[in-house]
């Protein structure tokens, strides 16, 4: 990891741990989990958004102003509203994709779940999700939380990521593996 990278995670990792211990002796975990979950949309689909938060031209204050002003519209906690008006005047909207992420994380944590990567050749049916989250739930023993992906080149089968372990019953991985062992033989 780069020295800048490690650097925001660490900031993020500091405000999200403070936000989250307050949010969770307030018992107000439900509401910081909706804020995380508007965010996140609001980050991923506002470019205009991405670009206030990592502009270096825009003071404290026009920060300040912006966030304030898509915390008033997204009808943000007033626990998330005022921990993003201090990292605005501390200059660290910066790391707000860390923070999301972050808390995302502690938030399952607290829940007793566990996020499964799951990226397959074609979209999984309902059906297909559930069974699937079943049988996760089974192996690892916490509620587990699909995040599903299509990647064609996959041909199919699936790829399943759950924490460090990576399950890949791909066609692609296995016409891989066969042709390295074609590679050995001839």
């Amino acid at each position: 990891m780069s020295e800048p990278a490690s650097i925001s995670l660490g900031i993020a990792s500091r405000y999200a741990r403070a936000l989250f211990d307050l949010a969770a002796e307030g018992g107000a975990l439900q509401a910081l989990e909706a804020d995380v979950d508007a965010l996140e949309a609001a980050l991923a689909a506002s470019a205009d958004l991405r670009e206030v938060i990592t502009s270096p031209v825009l003071t404290r204050e026009d920060q300040g102003r912006a966030i304030a002003a898509v915390a008033a519209k997204l009808n943000f906690s007033e626990l998330t509203v005022h921990t993003l008006a201090l990292m605005a005047q501390k200059r660290r909207l910066f790391t707000l994709p860390q923070l999301v992420l972050d808390l995302r994380a502690r938030i399952a944590d607290a829940k007793g779940e566990v996020t499964a990567e799951v990226a397959s050749a074609v979209a999984l049916t309902a059906e297909q999700s559930a069974q699937l989250a079943e049988v996760l739930q089974t192996t690892v023993g916490k509620t587990v939380k699909l995040k599903t992906t299509v990647d064609e080149a996959l041909i199919g089968g699936l790829v399943v990521k759950v924490g460090s372990k990576m399950i890949d019953t791909s066609i692609r991985s296995k016409l891989a593996a066969l042709q390295n062992a074609m590679k050995e033989v001839g």
